[in-house]
């Protein structure tokens, strides 16, 4: 396989994209890849990378500003109210606390840094601090971003006017399986929210959580359906498994599967960031430098939602040895 990979980056630099048909024939033959064939797939997708973003890796961070007591039933989440977990609770930060975050990544690094909210979406004396802090992360020189939920049109747009540059909202898995991780609000809620931050001409980052259980079809799936929607940047997520979430005792994902998945993406979705961001330590453990070598255009540095993530001085110390430029 480790031609046909080569071969198939090739067409694809070329200009000719996949198909439907030929995305769910790679994904059949990205989930077997192993020893030369997965380097070979990794090689090619880092191709595929280079061809778009060369010598480069993007860095953002985020704030969980306001956690737990979320409605959603999500089966992953630390933050659900649906589940028992030892997630800290609290109510939005002060702006003061979100600003001083976002220094401290700035110096770490970040070139972009999002203010990231539990629940379905952000209202009244909540929203107008998240104004507050989006015009404050601008004025110190970051691309201010949010993650704070399912948000009317004329929400986007007074974050927009505040000089938000990016909305993030994940799809977290393919429509198909969707009812099996999350029942308490709809699929296309999600995809409304999506499609409402690309029409405000927002930068849009959406993607997804791996290792629910999903199949490899359900992978493809998502992935073309982020390419119809056309988003502009793919967080890749995979799940560390909480306790006294439904989903905490599964096996925690192989790195050599992760590197399947990323890869994956970068043939499908060729001129997108695709961003590694949480699971990545309990994934990649000391390995984790291989995580920037197949496709990736993009990492979260600091800490995730609720877990721990690497140190930001390590994560250079991986680009400069690389030779990527943090960006």
């Amino acid at each position: 396989m480790s031609e046909f990979f080569q071969n198939l980056a090739e067409r694809i630099l070329g200009g000719t994209p996949l198909s439907d048909q030929e995305a769910y024939d790679l994904g059949k033959r990205v989930s077997s890849a192993q020893g030369d064939d997965l380097s070979a797939l990794a090689a090619a997708a880092l191709r595929l990378k280079e061809s778009h973003f060369p010598g480069v890796m993007s860095l953002c961070s985020i704030v969980n500003a306001k956690s737990g007591r979320c409605s959603e039933n999500c089966k992953f989440c630390a933050q659900s109210s649906h589940h028992d977990t030892q997630c800290d609770e609290y109510p939005f930060i002060d702006v003061d606390k979100i600003l001083a975050a976002a220094r401290a990544m700035r110096e770490a690094g970040a070139s972009r840094f999002a203010v990231v909210t539990s629940g379905k979406g952000l209202t009244g004396d909540d929203f107008e601090q998240l104004l507050k802090a989006i015009n404050g992360i601008r004025t110190l020189g970051l691309a201010a971003d949010a993650s704070v939920g399912i948000l009317h049109p004329e929400q986007l747009q007074a974050m927009k006017a505040a000089g938000l540059q990016a909305y993030h909202h994940n799809l977290e898995t393919a429509r198909s399986f969707f009812p099996e991780v999350c029942t308490t609000h709809a699929y296309d809620e999600d995809v409304a929210t999506v499609r409402a931050a690309m029409e405000a001409d927002l930068y849009v980052c959406c993607g997804g959580l791996f290792g629910l259980g999903e199949n490899w079809d359900h992978r493809v799936e998502l992935a073309l359906e982020l390419r119809s929607l056309g988003v502009d940047s793919i967080p890749v997520n995979f799940l560390t498994p909480i306790p006294g979430t439904p989903y905490g005792k599964r096996d925690i994902m192989l790195p050599e599967e992760a590197i399947r998945i990323v890869a994956l993406l970068r043939f499908i979705l060729p001129q997108q960031h695709i961003r590694i961001c949480g699971g990545r330590p309990a994934v990649f453990g000391s390995r984790k430098a291989e995580a920037l070598t197949c496709g990736a255009s993009g990492l979260m540095i600091g800490d995730y939602l609720t877990t721990r993530g690497e140190a930001a001085a390590s994560d250079l110390d991986d680009l400069k040895r690389l030779g990527l430029k943090p960006e």
